[in-house]
């Protein structure tokens, strides 16, 4: 039986994976990366600032033929991170998630959410959709941690913090590198295609992660919580 239900916060509860997608990937075809908005979102979601600026680096050295220096690298990432962030103005929640959130507040399951977000950014979220008192105090940034996702480290350190045994806590988690934090922490990991920026496959991508099934909108999860209560 779960005791507790553990959320992604970016693509998940709000809606913010797809924000300036297509922006960025245009930017990056003209540094020379031939990606679409889709290849943004298998390579990069559900990354700390750290490991994601470690990732592009690598992959910028693909395209480079050598390695970027410090100053490349450096202006790609901060470069591809304020394309993003200047859509911010149209960020929503992902459809439903204020209701889901309330059913799950009358069921018996400690909750909490578990971000690579920093933490300013994911307090200003949750409190822009009137979601921080759903969830505080546990509502916990990558930040606090020694490694960022795909490592297990911000599931376990919510777990601790509410008390709940990782092999009975559900994860919902909306890509690859979430899933398998989720997994490596000894959770039961959902994966959830609900956001936008969810293209044809996505499922297929967490179920390979290592995800036992997928939810598509908060409809259904609320239903599958309900159900998992009832069991």
């Amino acid at each position: 039986m779960a005791e507790a239900v553990i959320f992604d916060c970016d693509g998940v509860l709000v809606d913010s994976e797809i924000m300036g997608l297509e922006d960025t990937a245009t930017f990056m075809r003209t540094k020379g990366f031939d990606w679409q908005a889709a290849d943004l979102v298998r390579l990069f979601t559900g990354l700390r600032d750290d490991v994601f600026a470690a990732k592009l680096g690598d992959e910028y050295a693909k395209v480079l033929g050598r390695p970027p220096t410090q100053e490349e690298a450096a202006e790609l990432f901060t470069t591809m991170i304020e394309n993003r962030r200047r859509n911010r103005h149209q960020l929503q929640a992902v459809p439903g998630t204020a209701e889901m959130v309330q059913v799950l507040k009358n069921l018996p399951f400690k909750r909490a959410v578990a971000s690579s977000t920093r933490i300013q950014y994911l307090n200003d979220k949750l409190t822009r959709f009137g979601l921080w008192d759903d969830f505080a105090p546990h509502a916990y940034s990558a930040e606090l941690v020694d490694h960022g996702k795909p490592a297990p480290d911000i599931f376990l350190y919510a777990a601790e913090k509410i008390q709940a045994d990782p092999a009975r806590c559900i994860v919902i988690e909306d890509s690859a590198n979430g899933v398998i934090a989720g997994i490596t922490a000894g959770m039961t990991v959902w994966g959830f295609t609900g956001g936008g920026h969810c293209y044809d496959g996505h499922g297929d991508r967490l179920l390979e992660a290592g995800a036992v099934e997928i939810i598509e909108n908060h409809g259904a999860l609320r239903e599958r919580l309900v159900a998992l209560a009832a069991a």
